[in-house]
């Protein structure tokens, strides 16, 4: 059984790369989620963009034990204390306002609030959060922006999450302030809906090698 993360370092220890994971149908939530794990990836994160979210991080929290199943997108104070209520272990949102970064706190459970300026990491800063999501990574400027921030803002740790790639993702992953990338290419919709759990499996294998 993997073990809890209990801070926002943690989460970006769990594997080089995140599977970021929108699930229509609760009933593949648990295939999909051993899957992963199979591969050498127990950091999930599930984003909240359907309704099916919330029943498949309770179900992957409960039959799934050796995955650390997170909710992703959380966007909402409302949301961030339904996922904890589902059982999501970690919270991740992609961007922040006072509001948000204070009711994920208010959870007790680890987070990765977003961000994709300067200022704004600044901002998390102030508040004791130096680990992060940055989105959305290839339009704000990707690994050459990260590499920039490196020299000003040395204790910040980035999960990149955003039109990342398995042939870009270690780009990112060779910068000394990027813990783990965000990916949605490996469980794409044509995969889960075909229930090819062996090949995801396979490309989680290839993403943990990363």
């Amino acid at each position: 059984m993997t073990t809890n993360p209990r801070s926002g370092a943690d989460i970006l220890d769990l594997a080089p790369v995140m599977p970021v994971v929108v699930v229509s149908d609760a009933e593949t939530a648990v295939p999909l989620a051993r899957a992963l794990v199979a591969g050498g990836l127990p950091g999930i994160e599930v984003t909240l963009r359907t309704p099916a979210a919330l029943d498949a991080i309770g179900r992957i929290a409960a039959e799934v034990p050796e995955a650390v199943v997170g909710a992703g997108t959380v966007v909402t104070t409302e949301q961030a204390s339904a996922a904890a209520g589902a059982g999501a272990r970690f919270l991740v949102s992609p961007g922040c306002t006072d509001g948000l970064v204070s009711a994920m706190a208010d959870t007790g459970l680890p987070f990765l609030p977003g961000v994709g300026t300067v200022s704004e990491a600044m901002a998390l800063l102030e508040r004791g959060v130096s680990e992060m999501k940055f989105f959305p990574a290839e339009a704000a400027g990707g690994a050459a922006f990260l590499k920039s921030l490196a020299g000003p803002l040395p204790q910040v740790r980035f999960c990149p999450t955003g039109g990342i790639t398995a042939a870009s993702a270690s780009t990112y992953l060779a910068l000394p302030n990027v813990g783990c990338v965000g990916g949605s290419w490996l469980t794409s919709s044509e995969l889960v809906s075909a229930g090819d759990w062996d090949r995801i499996t396979g490309l989680a294998r290839e993403a943990a090698a990363l």
